[in-house]
Protein backbone atom coordinates (compact mmCIF):
# COMPACT_ATOMS: atom_id res chain seq x y z
CA UNK A 1 0.00 0.00 0.00
CA UNK A 2 1.40 3.41 -1.01
CA UNK A 3 1.86 6.16 1.53
CA UNK A 4 -0.86 8.20 -0.17
CA UNK A 5 -3.37 5.38 0.23
CA UNK A 6 -2.34 5.05 3.88
CA UNK A 7 -3.00 8.77 4.41
CA UNK A 8 -6.36 8.42 2.66
CA UNK A 9 -7.33 5.67 5.10
CA UNK A 10 -6.32 7.79 8.10
CA UNK A 11 -8.27 10.78 6.80
CA UNK A 12 -11.37 8.60 6.36
CA UNK A 13 -10.97 7.19 9.89
CA UNK A 14 -10.69 10.72 11.33
CA UNK A 15 -13.78 11.73 9.38
CA UNK A 16 -15.73 8.85 10.94
CA UNK A 17 -14.53 9.83 14.43
CA UNK A 18 -15.54 13.45 13.79
CA UNK A 19 -19.01 12.28 12.86
CA UNK A 20 -19.36 10.44 16.17
CA UNK A 21 -17.99 13.37 18.19
CA UNK A 22 -20.29 15.80 16.40
CA UNK A 23 -23.28 13.63 17.30
CA UNK A 24 -22.20 13.53 20.97
CA UNK A 25 -21.63 17.29 20.96
CA UNK A 26 -25.09 17.97 19.52
CA UNK A 27 -26.74 15.61 22.02
CA UNK A 28 -24.97 17.38 24.90
CA UNK A 29 -26.16 20.76 23.60
CA UNK A 30 -29.74 19.47 23.32
CA UNK A 31 -29.62 18.26 26.93
CA UNK A 32 -28.33 21.65 28.12
CA UNK A 33 -31.24 23.45 26.44
CA UNK A 34 -33.72 20.93 27.82
CA UNK A 35 -32.29 21.12 31.34
CA UNK A 36 -32.35 24.92 31.36
CA UNK A 37 -36.17 24.77 31.17
CA UNK A 38 -36.44 22.05 33.83
CA UNK A 39 -34.00 23.80 36.15
CA UNK A 40 -35.73 27.17 35.95
CA UNK A 41 -39.04 25.63 37.00
CA UNK A 42 -37.43 23.55 39.74
CA UNK A 43 -35.65 26.54 41.25
CA UNK A 44 -38.99 28.33 41.56
CA UNK A 45 -40.44 25.28 43.31
CA UNK A 46 -37.54 25.16 45.79
CA UNK A 47 -37.82 28.89 46.43
CA UNK A 48 -41.53 28.59 47.14
CA UNK A 49 -41.02 25.73 49.61
CA UNK A 50 -38.20 27.61 51.35
CA UNK A 51 -40.40 30.68 51.80
CA UNK A 52 -43.28 28.59 53.14
CA UNK A 53 -40.96 26.72 55.53
CA UNK A 54 -39.35 29.92 56.77
CA UNK A 55 -42.80 31.42 57.39
CA UNK A 56 -44.01 28.28 59.19
CA UNK A 57 -40.96 27.73 61.41
CA UNK A 58 -40.87 31.39 62.41
CA UNK A 59 -43.90 30.56 64.55
CA UNK A 60 -43.08 26.89 65.27
CA UNK A 61 -39.29 26.86 65.84
CA UNK A 62 -39.48 23.85 68.18
CA UNK A 63 -40.44 21.66 65.23
CA UNK A 64 -37.23 22.34 63.30
CA UNK A 65 -35.27 19.08 62.86
CA UNK A 66 -32.33 18.96 65.25
CA UNK A 67 -28.97 17.88 63.87
CA UNK A 68 -27.35 17.50 67.29
CA UNK A 69 -25.62 14.12 67.42
CA UNK A 70 -26.54 13.39 63.81
CA UNK A 71 -24.39 10.93 61.85
CA UNK A 72 -22.65 12.38 58.75
CA UNK A 73 -23.74 11.04 55.38
CA UNK A 74 -22.33 12.30 52.08
CA UNK A 75 -24.23 12.14 48.81
CA UNK A 76 -21.88 12.60 45.84
CA UNK A 77 -23.53 13.33 42.48
CA UNK A 78 -21.09 12.41 39.72
CA UNK A 79 -21.38 11.35 36.10
CA UNK A 80 -22.71 8.14 34.64
CA UNK A 81 -20.88 8.60 31.34
CA UNK A 82 -17.41 9.81 30.43
CA UNK A 83 -16.02 12.43 28.04
CA UNK A 84 -16.58 15.27 30.51
CA UNK A 85 -13.02 16.15 31.54
CA UNK A 86 -12.18 16.26 35.26
CA UNK A 87 -15.85 16.34 36.30
CA UNK A 88 -15.55 13.50 38.82
CA UNK A 89 -12.02 14.33 39.93
CA UNK A 90 -12.95 17.88 40.97
CA UNK A 91 -15.97 16.52 42.86
CA UNK A 92 -13.79 14.07 44.81
CA UNK A 93 -11.22 16.80 45.52
CA UNK A 94 -13.95 18.95 47.09
CA UNK A 95 -15.18 15.93 49.03
CA UNK A 96 -11.69 15.42 50.49
CA UNK A 97 -11.52 19.09 51.51
CA UNK A 98 -14.96 18.95 53.08
CA UNK A 99 -14.16 15.75 54.97
CA UNK A 100 -10.84 17.10 56.24
CA UNK A 101 -12.52 20.31 57.41
CA UNK A 102 -15.44 18.75 59.27
CA UNK A 103 -14.02 15.49 60.62
CA UNK A 104 -11.14 14.86 62.97
CA UNK A 105 -8.97 11.82 63.55
CA UNK A 106 -10.86 9.14 65.45
CA UNK A 107 -14.27 10.08 64.05
CA UNK A 108 -16.15 7.17 62.49
CA UNK A 109 -16.07 6.95 58.73
CA UNK A 110 -19.06 8.74 57.22
CA UNK A 111 -21.69 7.02 55.15
CA UNK A 112 -21.10 7.64 51.46
CA UNK A 113 -23.66 7.35 48.68
CA UNK A 114 -22.32 7.79 45.14
CA UNK A 115 -24.41 8.46 42.07
CA UNK A 116 -22.76 7.80 38.72
CA UNK A 117 -20.82 4.81 37.41
CA UNK A 118 -17.74 6.84 36.45
CA UNK A 119 -17.59 8.46 39.90
CA UNK A 120 -17.79 5.12 41.73
CA UNK A 121 -14.80 3.89 39.69
CA UNK A 122 -12.63 6.79 40.92
CA UNK A 123 -13.54 7.00 44.61
CA UNK A 124 -10.60 4.83 45.62
CA UNK A 125 -10.24 3.18 49.03
CA UNK A 126 -13.37 4.78 50.52
CA UNK A 127 -15.98 2.15 49.82
CA UNK A 128 -19.44 3.70 49.37
CA UNK A 129 -22.29 2.38 51.48
CA UNK A 130 -24.44 2.63 48.35
CA UNK A 131 -23.32 3.06 44.72
CA UNK A 132 -26.11 3.97 42.31
CA UNK A 133 -26.21 4.48 38.56
CA UNK A 134 -26.66 8.11 37.57
CA UNK A 135 -28.89 9.74 34.97
CA UNK A 136 -27.62 10.00 31.40
CA UNK A 137 -30.50 12.17 30.16
CA UNK A 138 -33.01 14.50 31.80
CA UNK A 139 -35.86 11.99 31.74
CA UNK A 140 -33.89 9.57 33.95
CA UNK A 141 -33.50 12.02 36.87
CA UNK A 142 -36.83 11.22 38.63
CA UNK A 143 -36.22 7.44 38.64
CA UNK A 144 -32.66 7.91 39.94
CA UNK A 145 -33.95 10.23 42.67
CA UNK A 146 -36.42 7.59 43.84
CA UNK A 147 -33.49 5.19 44.26
CA UNK A 148 -31.49 7.84 46.14
CA UNK A 149 -34.32 8.60 48.58
CA UNK A 150 -34.93 4.88 49.14
CA UNK A 151 -31.22 4.36 49.83
CA UNK A 152 -31.18 7.24 52.34
CA UNK A 153 -34.26 5.87 54.10
CA UNK A 154 -32.61 2.45 54.31
CA UNK A 155 -29.42 3.94 55.78
CA UNK A 156 -31.55 5.88 58.27
CA UNK A 157 -33.38 2.71 59.22
CA UNK A 158 -30.09 0.95 60.00
CA UNK A 159 -28.99 3.67 62.41
CA UNK A 160 -29.83 3.43 66.14
CA UNK A 161 -33.26 4.69 67.09
CA UNK A 162 -33.37 8.48 67.43
CA UNK A 163 -30.19 9.07 65.36
CA UNK A 164 -30.64 11.29 62.32
CA UNK A 165 -28.50 11.47 59.21
CA UNK A 166 -26.74 14.78 58.68
CA UNK A 167 -26.89 14.79 54.90
CA UNK A 168 -24.20 16.65 52.95
CA UNK A 169 -24.75 16.80 49.18
CA UNK A 170 -21.84 17.54 46.84
CA UNK A 171 -22.59 18.25 43.21
CA UNK A 172 -21.46 20.45 40.37
CA UNK A 173 -23.01 23.87 40.05
CA UNK A 174 -23.46 26.00 36.95
CA UNK A 175 -19.70 26.08 36.34
CA UNK A 176 -19.66 29.87 36.43
CA UNK A 177 -16.86 29.97 38.99
CA UNK A 178 -18.86 32.11 41.43
CA UNK A 179 -20.57 29.41 43.49
CA UNK A 180 -19.05 27.93 46.61
CA UNK A 181 -16.24 30.46 47.01
CA UNK A 182 -15.05 30.22 43.44
CA UNK A 183 -15.26 26.45 43.19
CA UNK A 184 -17.43 24.69 40.65
CA UNK A 185 -18.63 22.14 43.22
CA UNK A 186 -21.53 23.09 45.51
CA UNK A 187 -21.82 21.75 49.08
CA UNK A 188 -25.33 21.81 50.52
CA UNK A 189 -26.85 20.54 53.75
CA UNK A 190 -30.60 20.30 53.11
CA UNK A 191 -31.55 19.48 56.70
CA UNK A 192 -29.53 22.37 58.13
CA UNK A 193 -30.75 24.83 55.49
CA UNK A 194 -34.37 23.81 55.89
CA UNK A 195 -36.62 26.40 57.53
CA UNK A 196 -33.94 29.01 58.16
CA UNK A 197 -35.68 32.07 59.58
CA UNK A 198 -36.15 35.17 57.43
CA UNK A 199 -36.04 38.76 58.64
CA UNK A 200 -39.38 39.67 57.04
CA UNK A 201 -42.26 39.97 59.52
CA UNK A 202 -45.24 37.78 58.66
CA UNK A 203 -48.54 36.72 60.14
CA UNK A 204 -48.97 33.26 61.67
CA UNK A 205 -49.96 30.74 58.96
CA UNK A 206 -53.48 29.33 59.02
CA UNK A 207 -53.21 25.54 59.20
CA UNK A 208 -55.68 22.77 58.39
CA UNK A 209 -53.35 20.10 59.82
CA UNK A 210 -51.41 19.63 63.02
CA UNK A 211 -48.14 21.62 63.01
CA UNK A 212 -46.07 18.42 63.37
CA UNK A 213 -47.71 17.00 60.22
CA UNK A 214 -47.04 20.21 58.33
CA UNK A 215 -43.37 20.16 59.41
CA UNK A 216 -42.93 16.54 58.30
CA UNK A 217 -44.58 17.08 54.91
CA UNK A 218 -42.65 20.31 54.31
CA UNK A 219 -39.36 18.54 55.00
CA UNK A 220 -40.21 15.64 52.65
CA UNK A 221 -41.25 18.00 49.85
CA UNK A 222 -38.21 20.21 50.38
CA UNK A 223 -35.72 17.34 50.31
CA UNK A 224 -37.20 15.90 47.13
CA UNK A 225 -37.38 19.32 45.44
CA UNK A 226 -33.86 20.42 46.35
CA UNK A 227 -32.42 17.08 45.20
CA UNK A 228 -34.23 17.53 41.88
CA UNK A 229 -32.64 20.96 41.56
CA UNK A 230 -29.14 19.66 42.35
CA UNK A 231 -29.45 16.71 39.96
CA UNK A 232 -30.65 18.93 37.12
CA UNK A 233 -27.86 21.44 37.81
CA UNK A 234 -25.23 18.68 37.95
CA UNK A 235 -26.45 17.07 34.72
CA UNK A 236 -26.40 20.46 33.00
CA UNK A 237 -22.82 21.09 34.16
CA UNK A 238 -21.84 17.59 33.00
CA UNK A 239 -23.29 18.16 29.52
CA UNK A 240 -21.63 21.56 29.29
CA UNK A 241 -18.31 19.92 30.12
CA UNK A 242 -19.01 17.20 27.54
CA UNK A 243 -19.89 19.82 24.91
CA UNK A 244 -16.64 21.69 25.57
CA UNK A 245 -14.65 18.45 25.61
CA UNK A 246 -16.13 17.34 22.28
CA UNK A 247 -15.61 20.80 20.77
CA UNK A 248 -11.93 20.82 21.73
CA UNK A 249 -11.48 17.27 20.42
CA UNK A 250 -13.11 18.26 17.12
CA UNK A 251 -10.80 21.25 16.79
CA UNK A 252 -7.78 19.00 17.28
CA UNK A 253 -9.15 16.51 14.74
CA UNK A 254 -9.82 19.29 12.23
CA UNK A 255 -6.24 20.46 12.60
CA UNK A 256 -4.89 16.92 12.20
CA UNK A 257 -7.18 16.22 9.25
CA UNK A 258 -6.04 19.43 7.56
CA UNK A 259 -2.39 18.46 8.01
CA UNK A 260 -2.97 14.94 6.66
CA UNK A 261 -4.98 16.32 3.74
CA UNK A 262 -2.14 18.71 2.90
CA UNK A 263 0.36 15.82 2.95
CA UNK A 264 -2.03 13.74 0.85
CA UNK A 265 -2.22 16.37 -1.90
CA UNK A 266 1.56 16.93 -1.80
CA UNK A 267 2.07 13.18 -2.38
CA UNK A 268 -0.62 13.17 -5.06
CA UNK A 269 1.08 16.11 -6.79
CA UNK A 270 4.40 14.28 -6.69
CA UNK A 271 2.77 11.19 -8.17
CA UNK A 272 1.16 13.26 -10.95
CA UNK A 273 4.50 14.93 -11.67
CA UNK A 274 6.18 11.51 -11.85
CA UNK A 275 3.42 10.20 -14.13
CA UNK A 276 3.81 13.19 -16.47
CA UNK A 277 7.58 12.70 -16.52
CA UNK A 278 7.15 9.01 -17.39
CA UNK A 279 4.66 9.83 -20.16
CA UNK A 280 6.96 12.46 -21.65
CA UNK A 281 9.93 10.12 -21.45
CA UNK A 282 7.94 7.33 -23.08
CA UNK A 283 6.82 9.69 -25.86
CA UNK A 284 10.42 10.66 -26.55
CA UNK A 285 11.52 7.03 -26.69
CA UNK A 286 8.64 6.10 -28.98
CA UNK A 287 9.40 9.12 -31.19
CA UNK A 288 13.05 8.21 -31.47
CA UNK A 289 12.35 4.55 -32.21
CA UNK A 290 9.65 5.49 -34.73
CA UNK A 291 11.81 8.03 -36.59
CA UNK A 292 14.71 5.62 -37.30
CA UNK A 293 12.81 2.99 -39.40
CA UNK A 294 10.81 5.69 -41.17
CA UNK A 295 13.98 7.42 -42.39
CA UNK A 296 15.50 4.07 -43.42
CA UNK A 297 12.46 3.21 -45.55
CA UNK A 298 12.52 6.59 -47.23
CA UNK A 299 16.17 6.15 -48.26
CA UNK A 300 15.49 2.73 -49.83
Amino acid sequence: MSKRHELSGRIQALSDIKGILNAMKNLALMEVHKLSRFLSAQQRVVGGIEEAAADFFRFHPALLPSMEGAFPAFLLIGSERGFCGDFNESLLAEFDRCRAKEMTEGDPLPLIVTVGHKLAMKIGSLKPAVALAGPSVTEEVPSVLVQVVEALHELQRRRPAGTRLDLVVLSHGNDDGNANNGRAVIVRRPFREFGRPRTVDTHPPLLTMLPIEVATKLLDHYLFAVLHEMFYTSLMAENRRRFQHMDQALQRLEKETGELTRKYFVLRQEEITQEIAVIMLSAEIVGENGAGPAQAGAGA
